[in-house]
């Protein structure tokens, strides 16, 4: 049993050197190899390169299969991704409350992801009753971790009052260190935080020049406020 286990992890860390490489075929394979013995991290990876399409034909029903194996093992990361499959619909018929399950066991182990996806589904009110102290419960611990779509979520309650008290200034500063991740809704909400001089010191050349970095990036938003100001 315990050449097993090791032989199991070898196989799943060859995957990785070849996934890593961007070979994803061979990666399958050895992720394969390891998944057939139980290996959950081997599950998860195989699940997601079904997921994507990576190494072999994309192929979602597979991939929630692989998915399942893994996080029914108490694997965080694949307890998340097979809480997108229900979110999405994908391989699955979409069910907003099994999302939020899945969701939640991965949340309570720490995946900052799952934390900010069950945060979402508070945010909306997927799966769960809308709930914006709970949203800012969950962004907040996986902001706390460094994860960055979570603090564009907080920013986005704090700009709002969702579930705290309106803050431009948490706001500004939650949107600024998104934006400076080139993530283009960050910057188009930064940009109209300088251009109102919400929780920064009013800005309009600052305002512009963050819009027209969401706008290259395709953000409607951004084009719409350019075109406004006649850009």
């Amino acid at each position: 049993m315990l050449f097993k286990k090791s032989s199991a992890e070898e196989c799943y860390q060859k995957g990785e050197e070849f996934y890593n490489k961007e070979k994803y075929d061979k990666a399958v394979e050895w992720y394969k190899k390891a998944a057939e013995q139980g290996y959950a991290a081997a599950q998860c990876a195989l699940g997601y390169c079904y997921d994507k399409g990576y190494g072999v034909k994309q192929d979602y029903a597979m991939a929630v299969q692989w998915y399942r194996k893994a996080a029914e093992q108490e694997y965080d990361k694949a307890q998340c991704n097979l809480g997108n499959c229900y979110d999405r619909g994908d391989g699955v018929e979409q069910d907003y409350k099994k999302a939020v399950y899945w969701y939640r066991k991965a949340a309570e182990q720490g995946n900052a992801k799952a934390q900010t996806n069950l945060g979402s589904c508070y945010d909306n009110g997927d799966g769960v009753e809308q709930n914006y102290t709970m949203a800012v419960y969950w962004y907040r611990r996986a902001v706390d971790q460094g994860y960055y779509e979570a603090q564009y979520s907080l920013g986005y309650c704090y700009y709002n009052g969702h579930g705290v008290e309106k803050d431009f200034v948490k706001a500004a500063t939650l949107f600024k260190t998104v934006a400076e991740q080139g993530d283009d809704i960050a910057q188009y909400s930064l940009g109209t935080c300088y251009y109102n001089g919400h929780g920064v010191e009013k800005d309009t050349a600052k305002a512009i020049e963050l819009f027209k970095k969401a706008a290259a990036q395709g953000n409607e938003n951004a084009k719409a406020a350019l075109k406004k100001l006649g850009y």
